[in-house]
């Protein structure tokens, strides 16, 4: 065995994880966000991650996070990451892929069909469109648009950055098998239809407010289903310093349920970012 099998083998037998429809997965999941160019701070920060990676880059955080024992990568299905997946792929990884669907793209159902061949375990319907939905009165379509997922034989996500939608879901009993739950509400004080930056180009002012935190945690430990936590560093608000970090993990911890993982982009350009988050995933979100 080399050395990086045994680095590799050590870290995930060591990371505590969740099962989650059939899959065990680490409670620290690798986020999409950075690798894409969206920080959700400024115009500045998410040109310098489209810099920074490129596909040799990108290649690199997925390889390191495998290496230190995260076993899911959650991406996108638009073309750049499934490229990024496929070369990752073609040289040996094996992290899951934990797939949110691409809005821009014309027919959703072919888009979930297209994660799945390319080796997606879960799909999840993005949040900024169901939030879209919810304010349109349309959130049912969401439901019959994900019954595609289903078929597909993959675990079935619903995202939102709002607690109601989530609690209507969990309410409805839809045939889900896992929320993205985001402990911020970026869009609150937008009016109109909410689109992505991978889709206008365009960095909006975001809202991050800590009682958005505090309401989606009462919502997360008050459904059944397991959650995935997304934006617990604020889009890196909540990481200006070591100690900031720790403390935006360790609240992340202990107000989500046992069952639940958090998901969280990284941008290891002048740190190793994979092995921080690692070890504060080990000093607090032990079970």
């Amino acid at each position: 065995m080399s050395t990086v099998e045994e680095r590799r083998a050590e870290g995930i037998s060591a990371l505590p994880c969740i099962e989650l429809a059939g899959h065990r997965v680490s409670r620290l999941i690798l986020g999409n966000n950075p690798i894409s160019g969206v920080s959700h701070y400024s115009a500045e920060l998410s040109n310098d991650m489209e810099d920074y990676f490129t596909m040799e880059n990108a290649k690199a955080l997925l390889r390191r996070a495998e290496e230190m024992g995260i076993t899911a990568f959650q991406g996108r299905s638009d073309r750049w990451i499934l490229h990024i997946l496929r070369e990752y792929r073609n040289e040996g990884g094996s992290m899951k892929f934990f797939c949110q669907t691409a809005t821009e793209m014309s027919d959703l159902r072919a888009n979930m069909r297209l994660a799945a061949k390319a080796g997606a375990v879960a799909i999840y319907h993005h949040g900024t469109e169901t939030d879209n939905y919810w304010a349109e009165g349309r959130i049912e379509e969401v439901g019959e648009l994900m019954k595609t997922a289903r078929d597909l034989g993959v675990a079935v996500g619903i995202g939102s950055h709002k607690p109601e939608v989530i609690e209507y879901v969990e309410e409805k009993g839809w045939d889900v098998d896992f929320y993205m739950t985001s402990f911020y509400n970026v869009y609150r004080h937008m009016k109109g239809r909410k689109l992505s930056y991978i889709i206008t180009g365009v960095v909006t002012e975001d809202c991050f407010e800590d009682e958005d935190r505090e309401r989606m945690c009462r919502t997360i430990l008050g459904v059944s289903k397991p959650c995935l936590a997304f934006k617990i560093l604020g889009a890196g608000r909540n990481s200006s310093t070591p100690e900031r970090t720790e403390k935006a993990f360790r609240y992340a911890f202990e107000h989500i349920k046992k069952s639940d993982a958090v998901v969280v982009g990284m941008y290891p350009n002048h740190r190793d970012q994979v092995a921080e988050n690692v070890g504060l995933l080990m000093k607090y979100g032990r079970l």
